[in-house]
């Protein structure tokens, strides 16, 4: 789950299915009950009716909560992380980095470092317009050392400059689903 609407989608089916829920949450749901085999089932089905997925294998949860919190930290907070990203992370999810990176890597083909430039970028996309900030204030929000370092990094993606992105007529951004 990666936005609001996910976990809408996840409370509705869990209360179609009388299930009491304590948390749900981007990557996990506590349900009050313990469920039976056939409720998982259905839930499982109802889940993927509704493009979502319920996992089962500890690797793919794990998978699942790097991108929450990449998500969470990119799209959701205004707070400046003081540490390496890398050392956030570990301490976050209680794992040494090189395994969470070596894991991600092996599992989603890319790399945890490319996977949080592609949702910066589309952040900057957002930012950009909405208009409400300029580059300078972007890049600190968003913890770039420099504006340079942002538009260098925005240009390698997209292929366009910040100010020129700004200037387009027709904006393309990419939900945070399909990053």
């Amino acid at each position: 789950m990666v936005s609001a609407r996910c976990k809408m989608a996840v409370k509705e089916e869990l209360k179609k299915l009388g299930l009491h829920f304590i948390l749900v949450d981007l990557g996990e749901v506590e349900i009050m009950e313990t469920i039976n085999t056939d409720q998982r089932e259905l839930l499982k089905t109802a889940l993927l009716n509704s493009g979502l997925e319920l996992m089962d294998n500890k690797r793919a949860m794990l998978i699942e909560k790097i991108k929450n919190v990449i998500v969470e930290m990119v799209h959701h907070t205004d707070e400046v992380i003081k540490t390496n990203f890398s050392i956030f992370l570990s301490e976050k999810l209680g794992h040494d980095y090189t395994y969470l990176a070596n894991l991600f890597s092996e599992i989603q083909g890319t790399t945890i470092e490319q996977f949080i430039i592609s949702h910066k970028v589309e952040r900057i996309k957002e930012l950009i317009i909405y208009d409400e900030l300029n580059i300078t204030e972007i890049a600190w929000n968003l913890n770039y050392s420099s504006v340079a370092h942002l538009s260098n990094q925005f240009k390698k993606v997209t292929g366009l400059s910040p100010s020129h992105f700004k200037k387009l007529k027709d904006k393309k951004r990419s939900p945070i689903e399909e990053l």
